[in-house]
């Protein structure tokens, strides 16, 4: 039986986990748009990689349960990356909590069960996820971590006036995403499967420069030039944690996240960036 990698989400990071990890297994690219499915797909086909790809929206519980039942179709399902998201330039409040808070929890909650006995996944988190870490009361966290995915939306902190902007939507939406590796990873450890997030700092890939070109873009560039490596992440560096998670060296590593930054939280923590309202 083939191993199969599915990757959900095909934009920067995706395509280069998709490249780095695709040699030799059957590929299994998932993406809202079909152009995007397209365009990637063909690349990775005329460079020798087995692909196979289905348009997903990850807000859709439905469309999940289909992508999973199209992957296990392709064999045995061994490593999965959950890339896809929206950001606060991208997206209104609604469409960020939905796809970045909402589709993560559809996909721990659909693919424990779509995994194969040994596999690993991870779900690509963010920074502004550790940034709320210790903002948000104790009481809110263990909601988001354990609040089944269907009732996330119906949480009291999350209606109206509670969600201020588009950016306190992905912070939290992202906070979430950290917190649900805990209890995934225990019922993903019934299946004999590991689960962890990745907290990309300052990446540059379009969803990253467009980012860099809005509201926030000051606050994000004194944050990478305070770091301690000065640098923008590529979609390689993500690329390669996720290797490491998804591999076999990572077997004793769930139910954590794993901040690729650059160092640019601890320029913050340290003090020596400072952040407007931080």
């Amino acid at each position: 039986m083939s191993d199969v990698l599915v990757v959900i989400g095909i934009g920067g990071m995706g395509e280069a986990i998709a490249r780095r990890m695709g040699a030799g297994k059957k590929v299994l690219l998932a993406d809202f748009s079909e152009e995007a499915l397209q365009r990637v797909g063909s690349a990775l086909s005329g460079d020798g990689i087995d692909v196979t790809t289905k348009r997903v929206d990850v807000s859709s519980r439905q469309s999940l349960i289909e992508l999973g039942q199209e992957a296990t179709k392709l064999g045995a399902v061994r490593q999965i990356a959950f890339t896809a998201g929206l950001s606060p330039v991208q997206a209104p409040i609604g469409a960020i909590l939905n796809v970045d808070l909402v589709g993560v929890a559809y996909f721990l909650e659909e693919f424990a069960s779509v995994v194969a006995e040994g596999g690993s996944a991870v779900v690509i988190a963010s920074m502004a996820g550790t940034f709320v870490a210790g903002r948000l009361p104790a009481e809110l966290e263990a909601a988001l971590a354990h609040t089944p995915a269907d009732e996330l939306l119906a949480l009291p902190f999350l209606q109206g006036e509670a969600v201020p902007n588009s950016g306190a939507a992905y912070g939290i939406a992202k906070r979430c995403n950290q917190l649900r590796m805990q209890p995934a990873s225990i019922t993903w450890g019934a299946r004999g499967a590991r689960v962890n997030s990745i907290s990309p700092g300052v990446i540059s890939t379009p969803m990253g420069q467009q980012e860099l070109e809005g509201e926030s873009g000051a606050g994000m560039r004194s944050m990478v030039e305070g770091s301690g490596t000065g640098r923008l992440g590529t979609p390689f560096d993500i690329a390669a944690a996720a290797a490491f998670l998804l591999g076999p060296d990572a077997s004793f590593i769930t139910g954590t996240d794993l901040l690729v930054d650059g160092g640019a939280v601890a320029a913050v923590k340290t003090g020596t960036v400072q952040l407007a309202g931080a």
